[in-house]
């Protein structure tokens, strides 16, 4: 699969547009059955506390999983996306209130690769922690 933008029209330095996703209590427990992940740092606060974090914190996979959305939209197909990887810097914490948290995510072109592929760099923050370090995504252009 291959992304609806032409290799030849991007530049190095082309930005791609940020996004915000929000992160509720309710998106976690849909998420742990999904994924299978009922680790209670996930859902329940008092063992969250228990274990020396500030609050129910969200599932890395979920973090990475929103934060790529701003490539996958981007390039208008998420088969376009070749390779991705991040390393966890900070967790997502959730309160359980209705606002729930936000995580903030940049991403810009820093390479032009071979076979029409661009690397992605991305910037995941969290109430103005950096919660993903290393995020980089191969996307595969027309």
């Amino acid at each position: 699969m291959t992304a609806k933008i032409a290799y030849d029209d991007i530049e190095v330095g082309t930005e791609l547009p940020a996004q915000t996703f929000p992160v509720t209590r309710a998106a976690l427990v849909q998420y742990a059955g999904a994924s299978g992940d009922f680790n209670p740092i996930h859902w329940n606060e008092k063992f969250a506390k228990e274990v020396g974090l500030p609050d129910v914190i969200a599932h890395g996979m979920f973090t990475m999983a929103e934060a790529i959305r701003v490539v996958t939209d981007w390039a208008g197909d998420p088969g376009a996306v070749v390779e991705y990887g991040v390393r966890f810097t900070k967790p997502v914490v959730v309160p359980n209130d209705d606002q729930g948290a936000t995580v903030e995510v940049g991403a810009k072109v820093t390479a032009k690769l071979d076979d029409n592929t661009v690397r992605v760099d991305l910037v995941a923050t969290s109430a103005g922690q950096k919660v993903l370090g290393m995020s980089r995504a191969v996307v595969r252009l027309a």
